[in-house]
This record gives structure tokens, C-alpha cells and sequence, in this order.
């Protein structure tokens, strides 16, 4: 099962042009977050990791500015450090 998700997700970015990807919000996509955890820790931790980022990837979320460095806040209330936010929001 653990090489299914690992399948699925390498058909995703095979046939899924990144033009037509939602942009992440963090640094290390949701895709590759997922494949490395899969890959290293198995199946369970992979779903697990997915539901993180689903839960969390979205577009209910605030970026904010405290003593000179950039959080981000999900909207379930978790904090993401500077280094940790995708360039791309951080414009």
C-alpha cells in the first residue's frame, strides 16, 4: 500500500502540469512533504502527513509580522515559522 501512495503521487506530478497545481503554501509542497514521509516512515505516517497538509495547506490563513519575522497562522490555529512559508506568499 505503502508504494500505491508513493505511485499516486508520482502520476500526479507526471500528469499534472505544475501551471495547474495550486501553489503551497509552505516551502516543500504538499506533494513532496507527503512522498518523503511515505517513503521514510510508511503508509500510516504518510496519510498522516497528507491530513496535516490538507488541514492546514489552505486558503484560510494569516501571514503576520512579529519583531521583524513573518508567521504564518492556519486557520486550525497552528504557527509556521518564516523559513517554513513558500516564497511565493511571502511577496
Amino acid at each position: 500500500m505503502k508504494y500505491l501512495l508513493l505511485i499516486i503521487i508520482k502520476l500526479y506530478w507526471k500528469y499534472i502540469p505544475e501551471s495547474k497545481r495550486r501553489k503551497c503554501l509552505f516551502k516543500t509542497s504538499c506533494s513532496n512533504y507527503v512522498y518523503k514521509i511515505t517513503k521514510e516512515k510508511g503508509l500510516i505516517s504518510g496519510f498522516r502527513a497528507m491530513i496535516f497538509r490538507i488541514n492546514n495547506c489552505n486558503s484560510n490563513h494569516n501571514i503576520i509580522e512579529v519583531d521583524k519575522k513573518k508567521l504564518l497562522i492556519t486557520n486550525t490555529h497552528k504557527v509556521f515559522n518564516e523559513c517554513e512559508i513558500n516564497q511565493y506568499f511571502l511577496k
